[in-house]
């Protein structure tokens, strides 16, 4: 994360992150509003609730969703598909069913990064990561398709703020929707999430 930020930070147009796991911490959301502040779009995909395999970082995740949204950033997270939508995938500490599992950054167009890292503390600091950092803007025209495919309304939820709540919005058919809790996600994904968004393991996961 040392060697990537200054990637990161120096971006003047736009950042586009993908991340199974996201969980940006104070020092994240702190460098976000900063680059929002200089006009600076940055934009977030992640796994939804319904979608994810690990509830202990989900859980911490969505601490960080409207602290987000109130700096300015842009916050997709992935519908669940079939196969990996069912609630019985869902683990406490992971498993290989993840529906997202892409791990990938580009900044202004011209730079990309795809490894094997998320934005979470146990890539930052207790995992061995790798990744390729490279300037080639074909490659990094091949990331962001990636990215506008796997935001569009059918493939991912946009998350907004409305009156200090959260809302989803997608399209189904070709009507416009506005959700106003967890979409897909059943009582017990909602509940064991919601219970460990409050344990203090936040540096573990």
């Amino acid at each position: 994360m040392r060697e990537l930020m200054p990637t990161l930070t120096s971006a003047q147009h736009g950042v586009r992150v993908i991340s199974p796991y996201f969980i940006p911490g104070a020092q994240g959301i702190a460098e976000i509003a900063r680059l929002v502040q200089r006009h600076v779009k940055v934009e977030v995909l992640t796994n939804s609730l319904a979608a994810t395999d690990v509830a202990a970082v989900h859980g911490a995740y969505a601490n960080y969703r409207k602290a987000l949204l109130r700096g300015g950033a842009t916050l997709f997270e992935l519908k669940a598909t079939h196969e990996f939508g069912d609630p019985q995938r869902m683990s406490l500490f992971g498993s290989r069913g993840a529906s997202l599992h892409t791990k990938a950054f580009t900044v202004d167009g011209k730079t990309g990064f795809v490894g094997s890292m998320n934005f979470d503390p146990r890539s930052a600091s207790l995992n061995t990561e790798m990744g390729v950092l490279f300037t080639h803007p074909a490659l990094v025209k091949e990331v962001e398709a990636i990215f506008d495919e796997e935001t569009s309304p059918e493939n991912s939820f946009r998350l907004s703020l409305d009156k200090g709540r959260l809302r989803w919005h997608d399209r189904e058919g070709d009507e416009a929707r506005v959700l106003h809790r967890e979409p897909e996600a059943g009582f017990w994904r909602r509940l064991t999430a919601g219970i460990i968004g409050i344990l203090p393991i936040e540096s573990q996961l």
